[in-house]
């Protein structure tokens, strides 16, 4: 099964793939996860897009 956001898949991301969450404001927190808030693509964390996706529903 394909791991693509952790290792050798995040590697060629700047940083590997760390910054600060959009959402929550974490800072150094992997944002691997790609979604659209305000008509922009912008990259949150794996606990933000769990939320996102519950709250979907």
């Amino acid at each position: 099964m394909s791991k693509a956001h952790r290792g050798t898949g995040i590697r060629d991301e700047y940083n590997h793939g760390r910054s600060t969450c959009p959402i929550c404001k974490k800072e150094n927190i992997k944002c691997l996860y790609e979604t659209t808030i305000d008509d922009k693509k912008v990259k949150i964390c794996k606990t933000c897009n769990a939320t996102r996706k519950n709250n979907a529903k």
